[in-house]
């Protein structure tokens, strides 16, 4: 039998994660977050709808101490636009931008920005 060596990460490797807003945040219609097209979708019975998702809205403090936990150097995340501009143009959402700030500035904390 031959057996592979496994290769090992380089020295140096940035681990890391991603994730899609709307798979995460939750808060669907919180804090003044305007409708998206997956919020209006309908949904068989016994499927996700990512309404709460995993709630990362009023969990980020804790996900992004979880991340740092876990060794990870760098995180990319996608912006629901939605919440950061509701009418699709026109005013900011300050509550919106609120949850954006929170998420870096934990980011940073945990030196995560890379």
């Amino acid at each position: 039998m031959i057996y592979r060596q496994q290769a090992r990460f380089p020295q140096g490797f940035l681990w890391g994660a991603s994730t899609s807003a709307y798979q995460v945040e939750g808060a669907w219609n919180e804090d003044g977050k305007g409708p998206s097209v997956v919020d209006m979708l309908s949904h068989p019975p016994g499927t996700a709808d990512f309404r709460v998702a995993s709630d990362h809205y009023h969990r980020v403090e804790e996900d992004v101490a979880l991340m740092a936990q876990m060794g990870l150097k760098a995180y990319r995340f996608s912006v629901a636009w939605s919440r950061v501009i509701p009418d699709g143009d026109g005013a900011v959402n300050p509550a919106g931008l609120g949850f954006y700030r929170r998420l870096i500035d934990a980011l940073v904390r945990h030196q995560m920005c890379q």
